[in-house]
């Protein structure tokens, strides 16, 4: 694997954030309206724990979104091209480590269904079932916890 360096990241980000989510093949098809329109906006960077993956190129691999009250793992993407790469493990361990840093005992998930697998393979409990919330989202969505310094 190339060398990949997560690196926090600032306002001026937001559009290759905004980009690699609405590349995601992950949210084609069914999954396509919960991310119609969605922006990662400067704001959102400066507000919340927001960490990025990139080679040593600087072409962004992905990046994850950890909101700490209440502590939830907001967003988290890997670019297609970087998929089975080991960046999600890296995001999602660096994921844990902020947490715990920040004095979490837990950190929510709710689960786009097709990664509930890889969250589990990390650590994720299953904790329940998040109902639809029609029009964008019309399917339930798992319900995850990473319990933290354990």
């Amino acid at each position: 694997m190339p060398s990949i360096t997560i690196r926090r990241a600032l306002a001026r980000d937001a559009e290759r954030l905004t980009a690699l989510i609405q590349e995601s093949s992950a949210y084609r098809g069914a999954y396509a309206s919960i991310i119609s329109g969605y922006r990662v906006g400067p704001e959102y960077i400066e507000r919340h724990e927001v960490f990025m993956a990139v080679d040593a190129s600087g072409h962004l691999l992905g990046f994850y979104a950890l909101v700490v009250d209440p502590p939830e793992l907001d967003l988290a993407f890997v670019a297609d091209e970087a998929q089975g790469r080991g960046v999600g493990r890296l995001l999602i361990t660096h994921m844990t480590g902020r947490a715990a840093e920040a004095g979490l005992t837990e950190v929510r998930v709710v689960s786009h269904p097709p990664s509930e697998g890889f969250y589990r393979s990390l650590g994720a409990q299953r904790v329940g079932t998040v109902a639809p919330s029609p029009p964008k989202i019309t399917w339930e969505r798992p319900e995850l916890r990473f319990t933290i310094g354990r």
